[in-house]
Formats: structure tokens, C-alpha cells, sequence
């Protein structure tokens, strides 16, 4: 028996692996995070299956649910949404079958800030311009971040920034970023993307939080800062340049024309 957590990817169903689609077409029991996970991601689970919305459940419960499993030899498909290693709380969960001697086993997930640079068609990492991606939050009430990775020391890197799980702290957000981005500096709320209710507003550090509040947008939402999300000028990567040579492609030998 062998509890998999699995990726459901950002929203659209069809963006789950296939490996965590067949597992989850296959283990009798699916417990799933349903404020997150499309509904028609475990309507997969084979008949008769036993599927349970965790999101009201504790972990205590959720564990429970697994070694109820566990003793009936029944595979459990844990689906969570995203990329489970991002913000995806299941270390806990691991932990727990660790002590309990249940074996387990993580699928990967698109994640959603991927999910999001996909819809924007937008490439995260541009030459020249950001060469480094963050994928970070803010301290909230049920969370505080540790020592060192705040905003104010990671906006220092005027890296492409994924800015998670903070949609009611913009304030501070703009705070801690506008020495280093300027209050110019490109912003995209990416509001459920990839669902069929996404929504994405391209804004600056100063107009936000107007916006947000416009929109009425209180949760589920990615924001993305960064100058590629602007109108900005770099220039073509070396990668497919023709006079740049590397292992696979050395333009310094000619092929013989044919005879």
C-alpha cells in the first residue's frame, strides 16, 4: 500500500500529469484538497471509490484517513493542486506516515506561477534582463517567514519575483519592493489562472492594490513582479544563435555538400 501525493497542476484539469491522472483513475481511495482541486480531476477515481474533500478536515483526520487505508492494503491518491514541494504542506503529512511506517510517494504538479507565465505567454527569465526566479510569500497571521527572506532582503536581487499566499498584503508588498522595482515597475495579479474564471491584471507596484480592490479579488491569486512582464527591450539568446558553438553544434566544421 502506498499513499501518493500528487500535483493536480494550477487549475485546468487537463494540466495534471499523466502519471498522477492514472494513479488517481486507479487508487480506491482519493482524498483531495477541494477548494483547489478541480472536481473533474477526481471524478477519475475508479467507481466505488472512497473520495474525500479534505479542506474542512484536520490533519489528525486526514491521517487517520490514510491508516484506515493502510489496513485495508488500499493505495491512496493525496491530490493536491499545483507542484505538492511548493507550499503544499505535505511534510506534515509525511512525517506522520513516516512514524506510522507507511510507505508514500510525490508526484509533481505544474505549479502556478508555471501555470500563469503559460497563460501570459511569457518567458520568466529574459537575457540580459532577470536570470533569477523567486518563488516566495509574505508573513501573514498564520505564518510568519524566517530570518533573511523577507521582501526587503529578497527584492534586493530585482529578481522575477512569484509572490504567493499574500494578496491581503500589498501594502506591505510595495513597501518592502519600491526601493528596489520602483513604484513603475511592471505587476500581473494572476487571479485563478488556467480555470475558466482566471483572471490576470497588468498594473505597477502603485495601482495594485486599486486594482485588486476593484476586482474584489480576496484570495487564489499569484502576484507577479518583474520587468518581464513589461515592455522591454533584450536581446536574442545565444542559445540558437548561429555562430555560437556548443557540445551539440560546433559551427566551426562545415558540412561536406553532397555529391
Amino acid at each position: 500500500m502506498t499513499v501518493y501525493f500528487i500535483g493536480a497542476g494550477p487549475g485546468a484539469a487537463d494540466l495534471i500529469t499523466v502519471r498522477g491522472l492514472r494513479l488517481i483513475e486507479r487508487c480506491p481511495v482519493c482524498l483531495y484538497a477541494g477548494s483547489l482541486v478541480p472536481e473533474e480531476i477526481v471524478k477519475a477515481a475508479p467507481e466505488g471509490a472512497r473520495v474525500m474533500d479534505t479542506a474542512p478536515m484536520h490533519l489528525d483526520a486526514i491521517i487517520a484517513e490514510m491508516e484506515a487505508a493502510h489496513a485495508a492494503g488500499q493505495d491512496v491518491a493525496r491530490v493536491h493542486s499545483g507542484d505538492p514541494a511548493i507550499y503544499g504542506a505535505i511534510a506534515e503529512q509525511m512525517r506522520r506516515l513516516d512514524d506510522l511506517g507507511i510507505d508514500y510517494e510525490v508526484v509533481p504538479g505544474v505549479p502556478a506561477f508555471a501555470g500563469a507565465a503559460a497563460r501570459l505567454s511569457t518567458e520568466l527569465t529574459l537575457p540580459e534582463i532577470a536570470q533569477t526566479v523567486i518563488i516566495t510569500r509574505t508573513g501573514m497571521k498564520a505564518s510568519s517567514m524566517p530570518e533573511g527572506e523577507q521582501l526587503e532582503i529578497l527584492g534586493q536581487s530585482k529578481a522575477t519575483l512569484a509572490i504567493h499566499l499574500s494578496i491581503r498584503n500589498l501594502d506591505y508588498v510595495r513597501r518592502a519592493l519600491e526601493p528596489y522595482y520602483g513604484d513603475d515597475c511592471p505587476v500581473v495579479i494572476a487571479y485563478r489562472a488556467t480555470w475558466p474564471d482566471e483572471l490576470f491584471i497588468r498594473t505597477t507596484l502603485a495601482g495594485m492594490k486599486d486594482e485588486v480592490r476593484k476586482h474584489k479579488i480576496t484570495r487564489t491569486a499569484l502576484i507577479l513582479v518583474g520587468k518581464v512582464f513589461g515592455d522591454v527591450a533584450f536581446r536574442d539568446s545565444d542559445l540558437y544563435n548561429a555562430d555560437y558553438s556548443h557540445v551539440l553544434r560546433n559551427v566551426g566544421k562545415k558540412k561536406k555538400a553532397s555529391a
